[in-house]
């Protein structure tokens, strides 16, 4: 599927004073977004990201994300809002058009968020990672206020097993 929003940058014009752009989504992108997000609705998705050069190749990338989201509750299936709001920051590191870079290994402990991001392009989606946080702040179980999921009756007694009735059977 693509990506239901997209903000293409050029980071090969950025200057060394940065950037600062605003992402917001159109009524059309949030109905894409929605759908991409298997959410009921996304009524607002916004965000001011500010970026910066380190070096012709190195660039950071920082975000702040806000965003209103409509799931269904699991246990009513009532409406349930959320706000999402997110700040992070990512490094870019342009590795196109450099045979050095391509020809180095580079070692990167599991685990490790500091690692630079590989671009192969200075033309970099700016909403792809706003995309990625959003889906990680999700709530895979929302639940309307107030409303707490009970486990339907056990069918038969808790201290009965399978097996009393095999002993029953044996007397």
């Amino acid at each position: 599927m693509n990506p239901p929003i997209e903000s293409i940058y050029d980071l090969s014009r950025l200057s060394a004073a940065g950037a600062e752009i605003t992402v917001a989504a159109k009524s059309d992108e949030l109905a894409r977004l929605a759908q991409w997000a298997e959410v009921d609705a996304v009524t607002r998705f916004e965000a001011r990201i500010t970026l910066g050069k380190s070096s012709q190749t190195r660039f950071t990338y920082e975000a702040e994300l806000s965003a209103d989201i409509v799931q269904s509750c699991v246990v009513t299936l009532e409406p349930v809002h959320s706000h999402v709001e997110r700040s992070f920051s990512r490094s870019l590191h342009l590795t196109v058009g450099r045979a050095a870079d391509r020809e180095a290994t580079v070692i990167v402990a599991p685990g490790d968020d500091d690692a630079p991001e590989d671009i192969g392009s200075p033309r970099y989606d700016l909403a792809a990672p706003l995309l990625e946080e959003l889906a990680l702040a999700i709530d895979p179980y929302p639940r309307a206020p107030g409303v707490a999921f009970e486990a339907p009756a056990a069918a038969r007694p808790a201290d009965e097993s399978p097996f009393a009735v095999l002993k029953k059977l044996t007397r």
